[in-house]
């Protein structure tokens, strides 16, 4: 009985939690719940009505979240979950077009305590009408490797589709280089290494090889969890 009761008050808590971002509100603070705050936001025309829309990335600020680390890295860990909103501004106030609670990472990683916040040097940008969003990877200690990943998504059958990524990383020791560059709508993809960061352009040895692959249809917003399991749309990068 205890058992049952416990979900309930779980699943219960969960829709009343859920109700506290509005899908449509005079003003956009309405977006913001209590005990959350606005953490990066940019805004910007997204389905192309001359108007401009907001992309929101907000994070819970509650203190039992974040927790005492014994091992390396930070002393403490904020495990705080963040959501991304997209907001659309419409002639009766704005609506929350698009909702997001499993893409955006938290500011630290249990598994890797040693692993900066992504979104420090990360960012999140309309250009052209399209959304773009970057996380930037930088490890204190266990790697040398440091990076940044890129998604693009564009406004379109309604929904907001994946449709690029680009990679960028580098050993901080060898300086060796490896990009890679996903255009989801042609289905292209170009891999390029043999760079170094600490060599001259002439003097590196870097080659880029292109491939395709086969995509039944475009990842969206609605789908996307944090990190992607690339092999399951058809890519091994």
């Amino acid at each position: 009985m205890k058992t049952l009761l416990t979900v309930l008050i779980t699943i219960l808590s969960g829709i009343l939690y859920a109700q506290s971002i509005p899908t449509k509100a005079k003003n956009l603070t309405s977006f913001v719940p209590e005990n959350w705050k606005a953490i990066k936001m940019v805004h910007g025309d997204l389905n192309n009505d001359q108007k401009d829309d907001l992309v929101l990335i907000i994070e819970e600020d509650n203190p039992k979240n974040i927790i005492e680390n014994d091992g390396m890295g930070s002393k403490f860990l904020n495990l705080n979950p963040r959501y991304l909103l997209i907001i659309f501004q419409t002639p009766n106030g704005f609506e929350l077009k698009e909702l997001n609670k499993t893409f955006i990472p938290k500011e630290n990683n249990e598994e890797s305590p040693c692993l900066m916040d992504p979104l420090v040097e990360g960012d999140i940008q309309i250009n052209k009408g399209v959304l773009v969003l970057s996380l930037n990877y930088w490890l204190s200690c266990g790697s040398w490797s440091t990076g940044t990943d890129t998604y693009t998504f564009r406004f379109q059958k309604n929904e907001f589709e994946l449709i690029g990524f680009d990679t960028f990383s580098f050993a901080r020791n060898s300086g060796e280089i490896h990009e890679v560059s996903v255009n989801f709508s042609t289905r292209k993809m170009s891999i390029t290494t043999g760079g170094n960061m600490f060599e001259d352009a002439d003097e590196s040895e870097e080659k880029t090889e292109w491939k395709t692959f086969k995509l039944d249809k475009l990842q969206n917003l609605k789908t996307l969890k944090f990190p992607l399991e690339w092999e399951f749309m058809g890519l091994y990068i």
